[in-house]
């Protein structure tokens, strides 16, 4: 039976740059229970940036906290139940405007939320593409995080990297050495616009630590958008892995 629903949203123009990484700089991340899931043999990491839009926690929308920007990095693990394997994303670092969401955020789920000043905007082209650009300012300077889309939308392919990106519907976070928080999100599969063009520039080494910057400076091995739609993301579970 699901667990209750936590929060509901719509995580709309999600922007997806992705970067192959020494799987050993994420062993610190790694959720006990977890391992990483691969693609094509390369452990990768994504930039990703995106809105809430309509966001209800616990089914209320709080004043001030409805519609915001996120930055995330995040990278792919699995988890095997007992039965299946699930997929799921494991969260390095959050930023999000507001103050009270990183809180409950933190201490529910054990997430890695920062609140910093952020803006975004939304820039049509007159070729037939948009631009999406996400920014947020860490000690004094504005970082920044976006795409240039195509508007014709398009499926997500069974067995392709758009795929393997955008489909995980775990969330697992690192409680201790033995124990780890799992929890669920819920979406349709998204439509995709083709990336043009794609920037990233930010402090890596203040941000994500020194391990992450030669990865994070070169070019990504893809990039991606998608519409987004609603979300619903289920309370959590505690896993105690056996020693």
């Amino acid at each position: 039976m699901p667990k209750r629903q936590f929060l509901k949203a719509q995580w709309k123009n999600l922007v997806m740059l992705n970067y192959e990484v020494d799987p050993k700089i994420l062993d610190e991340y790694l959720p006990p229970g977890t391992e990483l899931d691969l693609w094509e043999g390369k452990a990768l990491v994504s930039m990703v940036g995106f809105m809430f839009q309509d966001t209800k926690v616990l089914g209320i929308k709080w004043p001030l906290h409805v519609n915001f920007e996120e930055v995330n990095l995040r990278f792919y693990v699995k988890h095997f139940n007992g039965t299946e394997w699930k997929r799921g994303a494991v969260f390095v670092s959050e930023i999000v405007p507001k103050s009270l969401i990183a809180l409950i955020a933190n201490n529910l789920y054990k997430e890695h939320y920062s609140a910093m000043p952020m803006r975004s905007s939304v820039t049509a082209t007159s070729d037939g593409h948009t631009q999406f650009l996400y920014e947020w300012k860490l000690n004094g300077c504005w970082n920044k995080l976006g795409a240039t889309a195509s508007d014709e939308l398009l499926d997500i392919k069974p067995g392709s990297a758009e795929e393997f990106i955008f489909e995980h519907y775990w969330g697992y976070n690192k409680l201790s050495t033995i124990s780890t928080m799992e929890y669920q999100v819920e979406h349709i599969s998204w439509q995709t616009g083709k990336v043009r063009d794609y920037v990233f520039d930010a402090d890596v080494e203040t941000l994500y630590g020194k391990a992450f910057e030669p990865f994070l400076k070169k070019e990504p091995v893809s990039a991606f958008f998608a519409v987004g739609s609603d979300i619903k993301v289920r309370m959590g579970d505690k896993i105690v892995v056996k020693q």
